[in-house]
């Protein structure tokens, strides 16, 4: 696999840290080896980033292991693990910062669903600002939500992508 190119654009370590833990509960240990050596992200191996807010996962390395996935996986493969990663890393997230933005309220939740969903996308789309170099904005229609990331860490210098590919995303934002 092609090296890509480093951002200068980061992710939380703990975010890394969560989606490394995601894929290894998901594929094993050597799973998660695997593709780290075809990744070329071999310094990850036993050595993965600190349990920290600290801006220090490149975006590029993000596009690499979900290019990797898809590799090894194919592309169906590769989404579902990137999907249920992301399930998990949403999980994860929402223990830290639920209460923050108060989706873990019970009066957020006796809201109606449309209401839940405006309030949960902007809530969203304020922790990865926040926490990190990702940008995302929020259009709402009559029917319908666009959630548009602008500076994407998962396709990032990924050109051959001509469909939605962002799947880890899409887990964070949708159970199916």
């Amino acid at each position: 696999m092609k090296a890509i190119t480093k951002s200068g654009y980061y992710y939380p370590n703990r975010l890394a840290l969560a989606t490394f833990n995601a894929l290894i509960d998901l594929m094993g240990k050597n799973g998660l080896n695997a593709i780290l050596n075809r990744t070329q992200l071999r310094d990850f191996i036993d050595n993965f980033p600190a349990d920290n807010m600290e801006k220090g996962f490149d975006f590029a390395d993000f596009s690499a292991l979900q290019m990797g996935l898809e590799e090894m996986y194919g592309e169906q493969g590769g989404r579902m693990f990137l999907k249920r990663a992301g399930r998990f890393v949403f999980a994860h997230s929402l223990k830290q910062y639920g209460a923050l933005v108060g989706v873990s309220d019970p009066a957020f939740r006796s809201l109606p669903l449309q209401t839940q969903t405006r309030i949960g996308l902007q809530a969203i789309t304020r922790i990865f600002t926040q926490i990190s170099d990702q940008l995302t904005t929020v259009e709402e229609g009559e029917t319908q939500f666009k959630y548009i990331v602008h500076r994407c860490p998962q396709c990032w210098q990924r050109k051959e992508i001509n469909k939605v590919s962002a799947h880890m995303g899409l887990g964070y934002l949708k159970k199916e």
